[in-house]
């Protein structure tokens, strides 16, 4: 067998076993699930639980973590008096003061706040310590900051996002609700899912119609990647030791952590049982393997 076959038996293993465990999600946990991580019933009443993430053997939703990831304790922020003035003020600044929202309107930018929530959920996250996606890509957009190239069929990127907004809210009328932001977790993975696959469900079409609805996908998932990712609470999550600028980096081989940084610690979690976020399907034969460059890690 190869090792795409066995990647792929083990993504359709998964995804059956995920859709055996969608009704534990209202059992009581089992012992030996990790207990400290189950939310307590007090609270599980107060967080919407459909869009938490799940303990794997019990199926309860998981608490929201100040700081998620396997990396528990880790601070890049506190490795700040290593960095040179100019970085420290640019990190300071993403961290304290937000670019107000200015390019999108009230209902557009609720809009867009549940969009971005679905490509990259932060409901593992406390309320306080979620990263401001929507703010960067609004903050690019009325800077009209672009990455110097517009492909034919696309309009500039601030029209672009303004003709999925419509199309977006045109495809949740036709799924029966008054905007996207009233659906289910499964149903507007369900609408997302169709312009990752270029095969758009009815409605908003004549919004659509005016670009690459898949050149758009992929510009809006590269935004909310690029926002969260530039932020220090996201390098807290993943590890990462900040800017390497003047101090640098002493081990460069076999992943040895530097001194300051955290060694990592798993813990185990699932996606929520209406989410799609959490299959896995073979690219083979897809644009997506074709283009695909295998990298270091």
């Amino acid at each position: 067998m190869t090792t795409q076959q066995q990647s792929q038996r083990q993504s359709q293993q998964r995804n059956r076993q995920r859709s055996e465990r969608r009704h534990l999600a209202s059992k009581p946990s089992q012992a030996g699930n990790q207990p400290q991580t189950i939310m307590p019933p007090d609270l599980r009443a107060e967080a919407q639980t459909e869009r938490l993430p799940r303990d794997p053997g019990s199926g309860q939703p998981l608490a929201p973590r100040r700081q998620p990831g396997y990396y528990p304790g880790f601070s890049t922020m506190d490795q700040q008096a290593f960095w040179d003035e100019a970085t420290r003020a640019v990190i300071m600044e993403r961290v304290e003061h937000p670019a107000p929202i200015t390019f999108f309107n009230a209902e557009e930018a609720s809009v867009m706040e549940a969009v971005c929530a679905c490509v990259l959920p932060q409901d593992d996250r406390t309320p306080d310590r979620r990263i401001p996606i929507l703010n960067v890509i609004d903050h690019r957009l009325a800077n009209q900051t672009i990455n110097g190239y517009r492909y034919e069929d696309m309009p500039n990127d601030d029209r672009a996002y303004q003709l999925a907004i419509k199309g977006i809210e045109g495809m949740a009328r036709q799924m029966g609700a008054e905007s996207f932001t009233a659906l289910g977790l499964r149903q507007q993975d369900e609408l997302l899912r169709s312009l990752h696959d270029g095969k758009l469900l009815p409605g908003g079409e004549e919004f659509w119609k005016q670009m690459n609805v898949r050149r758009f996908w992929l510009m809006l998932v590269s935004d909310c990647v690029t926002a969260y990712y530039a932020h220090p609470w996201a390098w807290d999550e993943i590890g990462f030791g900040g800017p390497a600028y003047p101090r640098g980096y002493m081990r460069l081989r076999d992943g040895q952590p530097e001194p300051w940084e955290q060694t990592e610690r798993r813990y185990e979690w699932e996606a929520p049982p209406e989410s799609r976020s959490d299959e896995a399907e073979s690219l083979s034969g897809t644009p997506e393997a074709a283009s695909f460059t295998p990298g270091t890690h």
